[in-house]
């Protein structure tokens, strides 16, 4: 090799018929110039052209979105995954008065809950690809939009019908918020330390708007009465749509969209929500719906070539065994944040204020526990913590059941604990149990199904404890019914569980957790699709 200006030139071989150069062999001399020595010609360069109306493409690992800062992205990330987590949570204390000031009977309040986490939980099934499409930048943007909207419709709304359908489109942008705010971290991130890091931090934003949802909701109610809990989202909007224009430009990619399957797992879902909070006949006919369009999304999804919910994934023992541990978690979990909430103020006597204080105990232990269940996880793998959080949940929701009209509030604050305690255990182990059961290109696909059924199965916890409430039985009685129904379910879950992760894959693999309260959150690995699914960074192992 020579060098001429630093740039390195390769070997020409002496063309034949040429007699190389007498001061240095192997160089050819030019012809009709005596004495001089020819220099080799450079292969030509390929040239790109670009336009501004080419997206830019993040597929190298190293490649870096054009313009844009990662800190503020991270912080529009963090702003998004905040909002979305804190309107699952800060809603419940607010409750009571929402009742109160618009006119609304047990069955309203449980669509006020169920009208977000349904929309959340079924179209986050398919938002992730259409991030893809559209590119995680306007997704965020356009659902970071709506949702202010939204909440300010929702903090407005003349009437309980307004309000419940403020909360559903609300539900519908936290859908398309939630994947596209993990997008752009990974987009911001592309060094992979650099991403876990950043993932890690997403995921608090949602940690903490869960473990703070009953106290701000409480104080915000108690202040300034309950719209004051939507009216809080509008600055925290805003701030994330102007921060959101700064995060440069996203990739695009053609991801199938399945809308058949799409548009009938949101008729079952809302067909199965109606029927457990109306009952009678209407409930009766929207199970009907609900069961004919089930059977629809079966047949539609076993033909389909890019299915919203691939079913071969339930073949996988350990991927079934966790989708069922992750429902069983979440019913009871927001099944009984729900009926708690009611039971401080409504039963108790208790102020907004006072309602959310006495949550504090539950949802502290939640955030710090999850993060030694995800340090167990990566050493031990998923299998004993997840086991152990389900047994340790079941029996906690149990010892709720001696709790009365007369018990000091106090021990009924701490009566909550190990059922905190079990959940928090639990909850980090989901995603690792899925994330060492499939292959790395479908870890977003079967995470995400596994967050979807995490919602469903919340949303349809408020729609059964709400109808056990409203029996003539009495509050009490249903109360200590809610709790005998998710200790069951957590209980066939946790036995599930002992059989569907028996393989030495799911007891011995490591897989980096991101931890937090909602931490089966979305992602997939870097290399899957850069919107979908739910977050676990796979370690060595």
């Amino acid at each position: 090799m020579t060098t001429d200006r630093g740039l390195s030139r390769p070997h020409v071989p002496t063309p034949e018929g040429d007699s190389p150069s007498p001061d240095r062999p192997g160089r050819p001399e030019r012809p009709g110039r005596p004495g001089r020595r020819s220099r080799p010609e450079l292969p030509d360069r390929p040239t790109r052209t670009s336009t501004a109306a080419e997206p830019s493409r993040l597929d190298g690992p190293g490649q870096r979105p054009a313009g844009g800062s990662p800190t503020v992205t991270l912080v529009a990330a963090l702003l998004g995954s905040f909002l979305v987590a804190l309107d699952s949570s800060v809603v419940n204390v607010a409750l009571p008065a929402m009742g109160h000031g618009l006119h609304g009977g047990m069955s309203a309040l449980q669509w006020v809950v169920d009208g977000y986490t349904l929309a959340l939980a079924a179209l986050m099934l398919s938002t992730g690809a259409l991030a893809d499409r559209v590119g995680a930048g306007p997704a965020f943007r356009g659902g970071a939009v709506v949702f202010t909207a939204a909440s300010a419709a929702c903090g407005l709304a003349p009437d309980l019908t307004v309000l419940v359908a403020a909360r559903v489109l609300q539900g519908a942008a936290a859908a398309v918020v939630l994947p596209s705010s993990l997008a752009l971290v990974r987009q911001a991130f592309p060094d992979r330390a650099r991403q876990a890091r950043a993932i890690s931090q997403w995921a608090v934003g949602g940690s903490t708007a869960l473990a703070l949802g009953p106290v701000a909701g409480g104080a915000l109610t108690t202040i300034w009465g309950w719209r004051a809990v939507f009216f809080v989202n509008l600055p925290a909007g805003a701030l994330a749509v102007v921060l959101a224009r700064r995060t440069g430009r996203s990739a695009r990619r053609r991801t199938p969209l399945d809308l058949p399957g799409q548009t009938t797992a949101v008729v079952a879902l809302a067909g199965v929500a109606y029927a457990v909070v109306q009952g009678g006949r209407a409930g009766v006919a929207a199970g009907a719906v609900a069961a004919a369009a089930f059977a629809v999304f079966l047949v539609v999804e076993a033909r389909r070539p890019h299915p919203v919910v691939p079913l071969g994934l339930f073949r996988q023992p350990a991927v079934s065994a966790s989708v069922l541990a992750g429902a069983a978690l979440s019913f009871a979990f927001y099944g009984m944040l729900f009926v708690l909430s009611l039971f401080f103020q409504q039963v108790r006597g208790q102020s907004p204020l006072h309602a959310g204080v006495l949550f504090v105990p539950m949802t502290v232990l939640i955030s710090t526990v999850n993060l030694v269940s995800g340090r167990l996880t990566n050493r031990y793998g998923p299998r004993v913590p997840l086991l152990l959080g389900q047994a340790v949940a079941a029996a906690g929701t149990l010892v709720l059941l001696p709790v009365g009209s007369h018990t000091p509030l106090p021990v009924v604050a701490l009566a909550a604990v190990p059922f905190a305690l079990g959940t928090g255990l639990a909850v980090p182990a989901l995603t690792a149990a899925v994330m060492a059961s499939v292959p790395g290109e479908r870890a977003g696909m079967a995470a995400g199904v596994l967050n979807a059924c995490r919602q469903v199965a919340g949303a349809l916890s408020v729609a059964v404890f709400g109808t056990l409430l409203g029996e003539h039985a009495g509050f009490l009685t249903g109360m200590r019914l809610s709790a005998v129904a998710g200790a069951a379910l957590l209980a066939l879950s946790a036995a599930v569980t002992t059989l569907g992760l028996r393989g030495p894959g799911a007891a011995a693999r490591r897989v980096a957790v991101v931890a937090g309260p909602g931490a089966a959150e979305q992602a997939g690995p870097p290399e899957a699709g850069q919107a979908g699914g739910v977050r676990a960074v796979q370690g060595p192992e």
